[in-house]
């Protein structure tokens, strides 16, 4: 009979949970569940709904006890820098503040008073982004010192919810990576840069690796769910996941892990904080088994997402949903057609810009965008499209040639895991503009990378090799 393992993956609109088991050498999957990820506007601010998503997580756990399909081991990755606050009693202290929300706004300059941004990147080789945990904390220090005085804990988004399950505190250490808390090279939190900026050094937890045992379901939630299971800390960060189930089918393979966001880089032994490096704003985010992914963040399909979204006459202000008269209802294969209609269209943005990260019209910002480059705007929906297309290929060209100059080696191939390597004008796109051949697959990374790090722990797989190897046969992988 086989043995299953489960990975619950949540990202930033849906969260999954996907059974694995190895059947005649081959790894296999089962999505079993899905549930929204939902944001709600709270107290001024965009938060996640943390109960909906801990509702979704107990419901799928359930689901694998009707279908008699029970996991050995557990282990859940989300989006990284988000946490929560924990009191003396284990209650969560304020709200689970979404990181695309503005509070952020102005916290640099705050930060900068007390680490310099060039010492900040050397110590932690973490590129500046408004979003990350130290800018958060931050602006929370500004609103509500309050919270971090009480605070006990912080426990990333993964970490929260591992605590859910076991009512164990871990701090996983490629969630906590993204922080920009981390010195890069112990491995451990900068206690040095966490005292500068007045932050309660005992919130900061005992940082645990990829592979570590958790423990097994609490006697409340196997009882509620009807089975209990041991959790395993997976790379729970899912951009550390989803690197580990790239089969790597070139040694000298540049990797795209594409979604909402792009991650494109290598991964080394250890950081590289140049000053070159700095100003090319790449970074060093830890990962399973002593690694550094080192990349470039690079918005993704996010902008595409955000039009369709549009499109169909929905968006988003302050974490509200406002729905608008639409006629036709777009797909994304509508979108790549009429993208193709519009392929002389040749204005191009850098998706990169703090202006596309939270756009009220991601559809207006793009053509506001174009008027101050001294562009012309998209008028059609085709032109838009061409416009995000050729931005995206573009940004993916670049940042590789800079990747070949901070790491002094030539690069000859693309690898893109995850839902985003399913989009085939995106990767003929990035062929044709850097030269490259493309392999497109698996889709599942990050739930792949998830099962690994379960799956070498229980013995299933060797090492990473042997798992990536497995990986390569199991999948398809095109080529473009």
């Amino acid at each position: 009979m086989a043995e299953y393992y489960l990975a619950i993956d949540i990202g930033a609109s849906s969260g999954r949970h996907i059974l694995g088991h190895l059947e005649d050498g081959r790894l296999v999957l089962e999505e079993l569940y899905r549930f929204d990820n939902l944001q709600v506007y709270k107290n001024g601010h965009d938060c996640w709904d943390s109960d909906n998503l801990w509702q979704g997580i107990l419901d799928g756990l359930k689901v694998c006890k009707e279908q008699g399909k029970l996991p050995k081991t557990v282990g859940i990755d989300t989006w990284g820098v988000d946490f929560l606050l924990l009191d003396e009693n284990d209650e969560v202290i304020g709200d689970a503040v979404a990181y695309r929300d503005g509070r952020t706004g102005g916290m640099d300059a705050q930060v900068e008073e007390c680490v310099p941004l060039k010492e900040l990147y050397q110590r932690t080789g973490i590129q500046k982004a408004s979003y990350n945990t130290i800018y958060q904390l931050m602006a929370l220090k500004k609103e509500h010192p309050e919270h971090l005085e009480r605070a006990e804990n912080l426990l990333f988004t993964p970490d929260y919810y591992h605590f859910k399950l076991t009512g164990k505190k871990t701090c996983e250490y490629t969630i906590a990576s993204t922080s920009n808390l981390l010195n890069a090279r112990t491995m451990d939190w900068d206690e040095e840069i966490i005292n500068a900026l007045g932050f309660p050094g005992k919130i900061f937890g005992t940082l645990s690796m990829p592979g570590t045992v958790v423990g097994e379901f609490s006697e409340e939630i196997a009882k509620e769910v009807g089975f209990s299971a041991t959790v395993v800390l997976p790379a729970s960060h899912d951009t550390g996941s989803a690197f580990l189930a790239i089969p790597a089918l070139d040694e000298n393979a540049v990797y795209i892990s594409s979604g909402t966001w792009s991650l494109l880089g290598v991964e080394n032994e250890s950081p590289i904080t140049s000053a070159e490096s700095f100003e090319q704003n790449f970074t060093n985010e830890g990962g399973a088994w002593g690694r550094y992914r080192f990349l470039k963040n690079i918005m993704g399909l996010w902008m595409i997402q955000s039009i369709r979204r549009e499109l169909n006459g929905v968006s988003y202000i302050q974490g509200k949903e406002k729905r608008m008269a639409a006629g036709r209802k777009w797909s994304f294969p509508d979108l790549i057609e009429e993208a193709k209609k519009a392929e002389g269209f040749t204005s191009v943005v850098d998706v990169d810009r703090d202006c596309f990260l939270a756009p009220e019209s991601m559809t207006e910002a793009i053509k506001e965008e174009c008027r101050r480059t001294g562009q012309k705007a998209p008028e059609s929906v085709g032109e838009l499209m061409q416009c995000v297309y050729q931005s995206l290929a573009r940004c993916y060209r670049d940042a590789i040639s800079n990747l070949e100059r901070l790491t002094g080696k030539r690069y000859t191939s693309i690898n893109i895991v995850g839902g985003g390597c399913q989009d085939g004008y995106l990767n003929l796109l990035t062929a044709q503009m850097t030269g490259l051949p493309v392999y497109a697959g698996p889709i599942e990374g990050t739930a792949i990378g998830n099962l690994i790090v379960q799956m070498v722990q229980a013995g299933e797989f060797e090492n990473l090799q042997s798992a990536r190897d497995i990986v390569r046969e199991s999948f398809e992988i095109t080529r473009v």
